[in-house]
Order: C-alpha cells, then sequence, then structure tokens
C-alpha cells in the first residue's frame, strides 16, 4: 500500500510508511457505525484495517466468516471502542435483527422444500461454509434455525437439518 500526497513544493509524492497518516486512537466513530475499511496487514489477532482513511481497527481473525486480502475495501462495522481507544471491527452488523433472520429463515425454507426437505448444514457447519450458502455469518445462522426449531418447522440431524414433517417436505411459506 502507498499514500500518495502532495509534498512540501505542492509535488506529487507517495510513501509506503502509511502509518505517519493513520491514528492509532479513533475519534469520532461510535459503536454499531458502519464505516469504510481497506485491508492493511495480517497480525497474530487478525487483520489491521483502515477505517474511514484516518484510523487504525482491528479485524479479529476468529470472528471472519470470508476471505480478505490485503489492499481490499470493504464496509464493516464498529464493534467495539477499548478504554485505550483502538477499536475492534467487525463485517457483521451488530445488535439483533429479526428481520434478517427471518430472511434467512425463510431462505432456509426455500432450500428444504427445493431438496426433499433436507439441508446438509446445521449448528456445527463451518461458518464459511455457512457463508457460501447462505451469506450470513454463522451466528445469523444459528439464530435463524432457533427460531425454525422453536416454531417446530425443522428437526436436528447428525448431518443437517430436515423438515420437521418428513411425510410432506414442504414447509407453509408464512
Amino acid at each position: 500500500m502507498v499514500k500518495v500526497y502532495l509534498d512540501n513544493q505542492g509535488r506529487p509524492a507517495g510513501s509506503t510508511r502509511i502509518d505517519h497518516w493513520i491514528e492509532d486512537v479513533a475519534h469520532g466513530v461510535a459503536v454499531g457505525e458502519k464505516v469504510d475499511l481497506l485491508i492493511a496487514e495480517q497480525t497474530e489477532l487478525g487483520f489491521k484495517a483502515i477505517i474511514n482513511h484516518q484510523f487504525w481497527g482491528l479485524l479479529y481473525s476468529n470472528e471472519l466468516y470470508r476471505r480478505v486480502r490485503r489492499g481490499q475495501a470493504l464496509e464493516g462495522y464498529v464493534q467495539r471502542i477499548r478504554d485505550d481507544g483502538k477499536v475492534d471491527l467487525t463485517l457483521n452488523q451488530p445488535g439483533f435483527s429479526e428481520s434478517k433472520i427471518d430472511t434467512v429463515a425463510r431462505a432456509i425454507e426455500a432450500h428444504l422444500n427445493e431438496n426433499a426437505g433436507f439441508l446438509a448444514l446445521n449448528d456445527k457447519s463451518p461458518p464459511r461454509t455457512i457463508y457460501a450458502a447462505f451469506g450470513v455469518s454463522k451466528k445469523v445462522f444459528k439464530q435463524a434455525i432457533g427460531a425454525l426449531y422453536k416454531a417446530r418447522k425443522i428437526t436436528f440431524e447428525s448431518d443437517g437439518i430436515k423438515a420437521a414433517d418428513s411425510a410432506h417436505p414442504q414447509i407453509d411459506a408464512e
């Protein structure tokens, strides 16, 4: 990555030492706020990202459900602002969203209807597999199947999810 700027004489210049222009402590951002991210480098904990071209933040590896790469621009959210002013980031919109869960639950129901009442995913499936199938995090997927289970629309099998009425796999779309 290169920071392009005008030097003291007004000429275009570039530097790979972007730390000079990016601040460690963020101000003017709030928890839950949608921000622009630029993935800068991988660390032991995850990926350092530049927030809104101004501040450093961190995406933790154990919370990533898709691949990210250096130089990639994407949207994320402020998950937490630590006591030292540093920012923890997430790619998932924070907070419980009933509409998001309903949308995923409907997609799971549609998949069950199209595949003889069976889905080869469950709460033990890897996050990347879930993301590839439904475009959501494992957490949201688990909330959606939990809602379907509570409504007695599905049952859990060792190798996946089954529509509750095995004699008639169609699930009533409500």
